[in-house]
């Protein structure tokens, strides 16, 4: 908590000064109201005088309406210094995840993160507010009031004395088993806020499979592991209050009996005696409040630690030692004298894999010209593109972009000069114009036709109501799922890259559409080529062999290894993988192979 407060509480100084002060100065009057009640008791009730009375009942008003007005400005402090410090911490830790690699944000996960930024944060938050509304109150009044108390009887101010410790060891107990279980506590809500996003996000593959009840038992057995550790640690937290009330209250017996025997001898007045109970009730008060404000600490403690995990997480991909790059100027006339990417022993391996998801990638490939990327289901065909705009960051070689490794490119402009279109589509709530321009914000409308018209993606936007100003609901579920992918190649296409990547972002298409969009992706290439630019350089990543078997290289992929390297017609000859995977699509003479034996031929019925 030490750390965040170093961090964030600096910009709200004078709210954290004055809402304690203000709290204090109203705790100066409680601390007197009883002995202002004291007297008249003594002066005005015991000797029958009705202006004691009242001037005593005004002198009480007094002090309540000055308590209200100091009350009101610590509430006031309280609130500004709380939601400022929150907002100021979530928005850092925003900021901050969004500047993680795709390393780090894999190893916390996309629940916990949410839950720290918004559980988390509350807990924290609500630990701010209560300590200048509360800390400085409740601590504050149990001493003022244990020192007025001594003062009017030091015998019986031993009382205190004996009863604090004995309140302060069971909240030291408690404390120290408190705060691994809030930590505990944490974590599972991380799991039921992972389960709730994966029942919500996957609710109609789950209705399709039926599985609708092995889910509400999935969520039901981690909401009760969750509540289990609540209800642990709602138990201890719930021993604190009858334990201070059973010493409070011990002490309270012994004030009236001690007191009551000086009273008969003299020693000490009626209002007194009310006054020292009254000290001793406020001092009760005050430790179960205090008792609750652990219990609140507690949490936000445990919830500071979690929140400092994530802001003292360096990211590992930065722009240390980058350059800004001038492509054309690398590039020179000769606009296939450097290659647009090339891979050397590029390897990769996720943390805790064992083995690596990327083995000693190396190929070259000119600029305009097309890559094609194949193999089966997890052979690490999207790690492997991931690797071109730094997503992750490989563990051994290199990888050149026109000429310079990726690690000496300014990430922003490294990923303006690279347009990525990842697998699962991500279109956010707003309307078109507004997913569209995420690349370039001041994209004139002429350009966003452009990158639709080659997107395959004009005839859709041409039928709403609205066109490019047409709504898009969270996730783009207004969308089919072809329509989406083909948003999102023109997104990618908007800002003119030079660099594009369909990491299997064809796959809601039709092949005809397929076709079409490959080949308007070439035109568009060859026209920037024409007109004395850099051309696009495509990569295109799928298991269909229609959409890479044009490619100028095709990288088959096996395992993380590449076992395959080249053209279609050669690779159909050397690469066993690659030929194994078009005689699964594709009749062999559409691949202008030899009629296979009929053995050979039924096996590969059976592929298909």
């Amino acid at each position: 908590m030490l750390k965040l407060a170093r961090r964030f509480f600096g910009r709200f100084r004078v709210n954290l000064i004055v809402g304690p002060l203000a709290k204090l100065i109203e705790v100066v009057f409680d601390i007197l109201t009883p002995l202002v009640i004291a007297r008249m008791i003594d002066r005005g009730v015991l000797e029958h005088d009705l202006s004691a009375v009242i001037r005593y009942g005004c002198v009480l008003g007094a002090f309540a309406l000055i308590g209200i007005a100091f009350a009101l400005v610590c509430q006031k402090m309280a609130s500004r210094a709380s939601q400022g410090i929150g907002t100021d911490i979530r928005s850092a830790l925003y900021a901050h995840i969004n500047k993680l690699s795709y390393a780090e944000l894999d190893r916390f996960g996309t629940p916990s993160l949410i839950t720290r930024l918004t559980n988390d944060v509350n807990q924290v938050q609500l630990a701010v507010a209560l300590a200048i509304r509360q800390l400085i109150r409740w601590p504050f009044l149990a001493i003022g009031s244990m020192i007025a108390a001594i003062a009017i009887d030091v015998q019986l101010g031993l009382v205190f004395l004996v009863s604090m410790p004995l309140v302060a060891a069971v909240f030291w107990w408690v404390m120290t088993r408190l705060v691994p279980l809030f930590g505990e506590l944490q974590g599972r809500l991380d799991t039921v806020g992972l389960i709730t996003r994966e029942g919500l996000s996957g609710v109609r593959v789950i209705r399709a499979f039926s599985r609708e009840e092995h889910e509400r038992r999935r969520f039901r057995d981690a909401a009760d592991a969750q509540a289990a550790v609540a209800i642990a640690a709602g138990k201890l937290s719930a021993a604190l209050n009858p334990v201070t009330f059973f010493v409070m209250n011990l002490a309270v017996c012994c004030i009236l009996w001690m007191g009551a025997g000086k009273v008969q001898v003299g020693g000490l007045t009626q209002g007194e005696v009310m006054a020292f109970v009254n000290y001793m009730t406020q001092t009760l008060l005050s430790i179960v409040y205090v008792a609750n404000l652990v219990v609140v600490f507690t949490k936000a403690s445990a919830s500071a630690v979690r929140v400092n995990e994530v802001l003292d997480c360096e990211p590992t991909i930065t722009d240390e030692g980058a350059a800004p790059v001038d492509v054309a100027g690398v590039l020179g006339d000769g606009r296939d004298a450097v290659p647009a990417i090339r891979f050397e022993g590029a390897a990769f391996a996720y943390h805790g894999a064992a083995a690596p998801a990327v083995a000693g990638a190396s190929f070259e490939l000119a600029p305009g010209a097309t890559l094609g990327v194949i193999g089966g289901t997890g052979s690490g065909k999207s790690t492997l593109v991931s690797l071109i705009p730094r997503l992750y960051d490989v563990n051994a070689g290199e990888i050149d972009i026109f000429g310079r490794n990726v690690r000496t490119w300014p990430l922003e402009q490294l990923r303006h000069v690279v347009g990525l279109v990842p697998q699962q589509t991500a279109l956010v709530s707003g309307t078109v114009r507004s997913n569209l321009t995420w690349r370039a914000p001041d994209a004139t409308d002429e350009e966003l036709w452009r990158a639709l018209e080659c997107a395959q993606a004009a005839e859709v936007v041409r039928s709403l109501p609205r066109g490019l100003d047409a709504p898009v609901e969270a996730g783009g579920k207004n969308f089919s799922g072809g329509q989406r992918q083909r948003l999102t190649i023109a997104r990618a296409l908007v800002g003119d890259p030079l660099i594009l990547i369909l990491d299997d972002s064809a796959s809601a298409l039709d092949f005809k559409t397929d076709a079409a969009l490959r080949h308007a992706i070439r035109e568009r290439s060859r026209s920037a080529q024409a007109a004395g630019a850099v051309p696009l350089t495509t990569v295109i990543v799928s298991q269909r062999v229609s959409s890479v078997r044009d490619a100028d290289l095709i990288c088959v992929m096996r395992r993380g290894e590449v076992v395959g390297l080249g053209a279609h017609d050669e690779l159909l000859e050397t690469c066993q993988v690659y030929r194994e995977i078009c005689l699964s699509q594709l009749k062999p003479e559409e691949l202008g192979l030899a009629a296979p034996a009929t053995d050979s031929a039924q096996d590969t019925q059976e592929v298909r």
